[in-house]
């Protein structure tokens, strides 16, 4: 298989060429649009190219062989509605930032206000990065129909990329539900994991990449059995950066996940084990947009201090177990070095 980097640099490339063509194409809607298109370029330069990678890799083991250009496009749709979920993310969050730089919204907050127009710049903002989000998303759909393969390869594995879209909009619901609530079930945090994360980010690429290659369902299987635990192993890593990460690497502020109040497993385990002096921190902490930093540490504290960081570690740790053994299955086992490093790069990650 092609190596990280370099796929990565094909599906930039892949990204970049689709978005010019829509500039393009906008062209006569005259110059104001020019910025919305800019900040499309910016919501889909840099980031991990996970959900990409794991596509390829599932039309590698499905069987997909010879020239991979259209496969790599079919991926790069992927990015554009991770770009569009992260876009919509930021503002459901109130987030300002996204990997280091003004989140869309309040980049376009911040033109407004230097330009000197007329009303609201963050409602502004908050409206242009909505219509950001619709953009991407219905672009996703448009790259994907036209990656090169033929309608009914195309037909074939659409349902995989309409669940996909189903699935982590749903899930991002119950997270928005689990912090108005202020749920703190371990079980009620990993169904989340599994639909906001698991499922978009590694298994339904998997199967979108599988279904593409023309795969049967004895290998859409086997994929599942992988995916799944990576899924959610890379989302439990996930969590414990939201609250540990080091700014300078994730390009997020110190504990923004507990300024947010976000009911993570993380946080949930540290419910779990608290006494009832740390529970009241929990409980005073959590979802404090104005945390300082010495806040943010005291609640890192407590978090370390019922275990339930060395907990979620552990759970981590079983998950990479898990989707180890499955790769024992007779559909990925000759895939076993592709899909490990799949695997480790998904969940032992700094960012």
């Amino acid at each position: 298989m092609t190596a990280p980097s370099d796929f990565a640099t094909r599906v930039g490339a892949d990204l970049d060429a689709f978005v010019a063509a829509q500039r393009e194409r906008l062209a006569p809607l005259g110059p104001r649009l020019g910025p919305f298109v800019d900040a499309a370029t910016a919501a889909t330069t840099g980031g991990k190219r996970l959900r990409a990678a794991f596509c390829h890799a599932g039309w590698t083991v499905g069987g997909g062989s010879g020239d991979d250009a259209a496969v790599v496009r079919a991926s790069a749709a992927l990015e554009l509605l991770q770009a569009s979920a992260l876009v919509h993310d930021d503002v459901v969050d109130a987030s300002l930032t996204r990997r280091g730089k003004p989140a869309a919204h309040a980049a376009f907050a911040i033109a407004h206000r230097e330009a000197g127009w007329s009303g609201d710049p963050d409602a502004y903002g908050v409206g242009a990065a909505i219509l950001l989000g619709d953009l991407l998303l219905s672009w996703s759909d448009e790259m994907f129909r036209t990656s090169g393969f033929s309608p009914d390869v195309v037909a074939r594995a659409t349902p995989y990329l309409d669940a996909c879209k189903t699935e982590v909009v749903s899930g991002q619901f119950l997270d928005l539900v689990g912090q108005a609530i202020g749920a703190t079930s371990v079980d009620e945090a990993m169904r989340i994991v599994r639909y906001k994360s698991a499922k978009y980010t590694v298994e339904r690429p998997l199967h979108l990449g599988a279904a593409l290659a023309g795969a049967g369902p004895e290998t859409i299987d086997a994929l599942s059995a992988y995916a799944l635990p990576v899924g959610e192993a890379f989302q439990l890593r996930d969590d414990v950066l939201g609250v540990f990460g080091d700014p300078a690497v994730t390009g997020k502020p110190a504990g923004d996940d507990l300024r947010e109040g976000k009911r993570t497993v993380l946080v949930a385990h540290a419910y779990s084990r608290a006494d009832l002096e740390q529970r009241a921190a929990l409980d005073l902490g959590l979802g404090d947009p104005d945390l300082t930093a010495a806040a943010v540490d005291r609640l890192r504290d407590v978090i370390r201090d019922t275990g339930a960081l060395a907990h979620l570690e552990d759970d981590i740790a079983a998950l990479e177990d898990q989707a180890a053994a499955a790769l024992t299955l007779a559909p990925l086992a000759p895939w076993v070095e592709v899909l490990s490093d799949l695997a480790a790069r998904a969940v032992r990650r700094n960012a």
